[in-house]
């Protein structure tokens, strides 16, 4: 438990520097974008600012995952982080189509000034700043496995490349293609919808307890490798935050006896965390019966 709460503190420690990041990004892209006259300059800063949210809402959401167990939470609070996310992608899906409402509007209207060049600068510093950001959250996601955190590190490096192709636009626009900045206000809208969809469907897929097939695979070959194990009739997993709960059916020899069977269960626990990580393993033991296990294959 103690390492659980160690990476939900590094998780936290990503989070908090992500904020202060976004929070001096957005104010400066929106008041270099308005004093400046660059509509896509703007957007990105709005796209900032939705990351500023999602950032603060995923380091409640951690601080909350990390809240020992109670009487009316006994598995813990682990599954606050994913919910998180789910806030997260609703706050970017909302700021999206705003953006994007209103980049299409200027665009209908003609109301279109060329942008300063000086803005394409601020917006190639970001891009560097964003992706040397998204490194150091990636890295931080591996070590705490934290699927929030690595929401947000896959949120930075597509803000990395959206300021890149930001400052490709206003280049443009300032040099006759005005129309060019309104356009990618509306791509960089739509990447903040698309990014918000892909959170979305995550958390979703955590919080209905969604587990990838191929893992479950690995940890049943792994437990078949193990001595006197027969057959692994049932295993099913599910995810509380980062933590990983596996429920796992074995058949033994039917003369086994409660010791040994005992045995083999600390034996497929210890496995699980050791290799795969796995926080929580439920072992049920079940003997082993021939008849039973030829229906079974000719089903």
């Amino acid at each position: 438990m103690k390492s659980q709460i160690k990476r939900v503190k590094i998780a936290e420690q990503g989070a908090r520097v992500s904020i202060a990041v976004y929070v001096l990004l957005a104010v400066v892209k929106l008041a270099v974008g308005y004093f400046m006259r660059s509509t896509s300059l703007s957007a990105d800063g709005f796209n900032n600012l939705t990351d500023v949210l999602s950032s603060v809402t995923v380091l409640v959401g951690l601080k909350t995952a990390r809240k020992p167990a109670d009487e009316n939470h006994p598995y813990g609070h682990w599954k606050a982080e994913p919910i998180a996310s789910l806030i997260t992608s609703f706050i970017m899906l909302f700021v999206g189509f705003q953006v994007f409402q209103s980049s299409i509007i200027r665009l209908y209207r003609g109301e279109l000034i060329p942008p300063n060049r000086l803005a394409a600068v601020v917006a190639l510093i970001s891009s560097l700043i964003l992706f040397i950001l998204y490194r150091y959250n990636l890295n931080l996601a591996k070590k705490a496995k934290s699927t929030g955190l690595k929401a947000v590190s896959q949120d930075n490096l597509a803000d990395s490349l959206t300021s890149l192709a930001t400052a490709a636009a206003i280049l443009g626009a300032s040099i006759g293609w005005v129309w060019l900045d309104s356009i990618m206000a509306s791509i960089v809208a739509i990447i903040i919808v698309k990014t918000g969809v892909e959170v979305f469907k995550e958390s979703t897929f955590s919080l209905s307890d969604g587990f990838k097939d191929k893992h479950l695979y690995l940890y049943k070959s792994k437990i078949l490798m193990i001595p006197r194990v027969k057959s692994v009739p049932s295993i099913k997993a599910r995810m509380y935050g980062a933590n990983t709960y596996v429920d796992v059916t074995i058949l033994v020899d039917g003369e086994m006896t409660v010791q040994e069977g005992h045995d083999i269960t600390e034996i497929i626990e210890k496995l699980l965390y050791e290799e795969f990580d796995v926080m929580h393993t439920d072992v049920h033991v079940e003997p082993f019966d021939l008849t039973e296990q030829f229906n079974r294959e000719q089903m």
